[in-house]
């Protein structure tokens, strides 16, 4: 796969489909995952869109030097990989980190959004201790020794009992994660908050929660719906924090709605 050079020497990886006369859609996948877990996204976006997605530093084939990183670096890596590409501006679809990354590159970098879509995230997700201990047990004891106690907050117990491809494929991306990709990213979201910053973004929104999402409650969505001037918020049924696995029918109409209104 492709890659490009931040402005600070990291090399991201991306992956780049579809017809360039059609818009952009941008996909920014979660801690501990990579591009892949948008497999299903992509292939339902992809007559409509361009799509474009990419590792976040310190995942999947994207450098992982030592961190902890910013949220403010992880934005910026974003408006380095769409300037070496030549794409003005885009729609940004993340989830989780991902869309930390895009209420960070909203207030950042306002000029490249035409809209956001902003999933299963939170503006603010203290304790730091939990993140520091969270860095502590991957570190000491690598990746291995947090994947079930993650995948029982990402997924419904219906979905687990299930044993399917999606969750295998879940699996092996948050063993294979880096362990200082990964340390370096719970720093970032350790430093966040863009509470203060949600008044200020000015781009048709959208906020994704899952009714069963452990990781990032509804309450957290909400909070973000509500920051946003006259931001969307869709709670999707029976769907914890990889809503876009785990109810991918109903995740990609909701998105498909949004959109489609301004799809430019």
């Amino acid at each position: 796969m492709p890659s490009i050079t931040t402005s600070d020497g990291v090399q991201i990886n991306y992956q780049l489909e579809g017809d360039a006369s059609k818009p952009t859609l941008v996909f920014s996948n979660s801690l501990g995952t990579n591009k892949t877990m948008w497999d299903k996204q992509a292939q339902a976006f992809g007559d409509s869109f361009q799509i474009l997605r990419y590792d976040t530093r310190g995942h999947g084939q994207s450098d992982a030097p030592t961190g902890p990183y910013s949220l403010e670096r992880l934005g910026k890596d974003v408006v380095d990989l769409l300037d070496a590409l030549e794409l003005d501006s885009i729609h940004f679809c993340g989830l989780s980190l991902g869309g930390m990354t895009g209420m960070c590159l909203a207030s950042q970098a306002a000029e490249r959004i035409q809209s956001l879509t902003l999933c299963c995230t939170s503006a603010f997700l203290p304790p730091a201790d939990l993140w520091n201990l969270r860095i502590q047990q991957v570190t000491d004891h690598g990746m291995a020794s947090i994947t079930e106690v993650v995948l029982n907050r990402w997924f419904t117990p219906v979905f687990l009992t299930k044993e399917s491809a999606d969750l295998t494929s879940v699996r092996e991306q948050l063993t294979s994660t880096s362990v200082n990709g990964y340390a370096g990213c719970c720093g970032a979201i350790r430093d966040m908050d863009c509470r203060p910053s949600l008044p200020r973004i000015n781009k048709p929104s959208l906020v994704i929660a899952g009714a069963d999402d452990q990781a990032t409650p509804p309450d957290h969505g909400k909070l973000i719906a509500d920051g946003i001037p006259g931001a969307t918020y869709v709670e999707i049924e029976n769907a914890a924090h990889l809503s876009n696995i785990e109810k991918a029918e109903t995740f990609n109409s909701t998105v498909f709605n949004f959109l489609l209104p301004h799809p430019k």
